[in-house]
């Protein structure tokens, strides 16, 4: 058992309608120390691949995201869920369903920050239904640029994101995945990996 892993099990909640809840450590309240071993963890895991950006979606793969660009001495770039005033017309746009909030997002990256050099690296807290990571996904092939792979804290493996994006080609690296939660029990097993 990894040391993600061992953290869900000592901190995390289960929630009816099959929602972790480990926001005390990961995305509400963050634990530097464990950002930074996640961090690591997927360094380590793509090792053999060129980067040039670390992308993730706004806010809660943002910790995870930054402390991977500074391993990787690279730019950090996250998509936006909204508009602000600030924000330029000149914009990649998709969208995704957010599981967490039961709401669509229309979601964009700002041109100037993705271009068809860029070798991404996307990365985010969890992967359930695979929709962020689509959305960015096509955010970085509307850029001409390529995706280098997928790096996720937490997968839930009952569920398709994962599988969708592995069948697609996509090399996707989870620190943990949840094979099956129950919220009766509070238990939680994790696939070996």
């Amino acid at each position: 058992m990894n040391f993600l892993e061992q953290k869900i099990l000592k901190d995390g909640v289960i929630k009816q309608g099959n929602v972790l809840k480990i926001d005390n450590f990961l995305n509400h309240q963050i634990d530097i120390n464990i950002i930074r071993q996640i961090a690591s963890e997927l360094k380590r895991r793509f090792h053999d691949v060129e980067v040039n950006k670390i992308l993730t979606i706004e806010a809660s793969g943002i910790a995870i995201a930054t402390m991977l660009g500074h391993l990787y001495d690279v730019p950090v770039v996250f998509a936006k869920k909204g508009q602000t005033a600030n924000s330029t017309d000149d914009k990649y746009m998709s969208q995704a369903y957010s599981f967490t909030h039961k709401r669509m997002n229309n979601v964009f990256v700002s041109k100037p920050y993705l271009q068809p050099t860029d070798k991404v690296l996307i990365v985010d807290d969890f992967l359930a239904d695979g929709q962020a990571a689509l959305a960015l996904i096509d955010i970085v092939h509307q850029a001409g640029a390529k995706v280098m792979g997928i790096g996720v804290a937490v997968e839930k493996g009952q569920q398709k994101g994962g599988r969708i994006l592995r069948n697609d080609g996509f090399h996707v690296e989870s620190i943990a995945i949840i094979e099956e939660m129950n919220y009766e029990e509070q238990s939680i097993r994790f696939l070996e990996q």
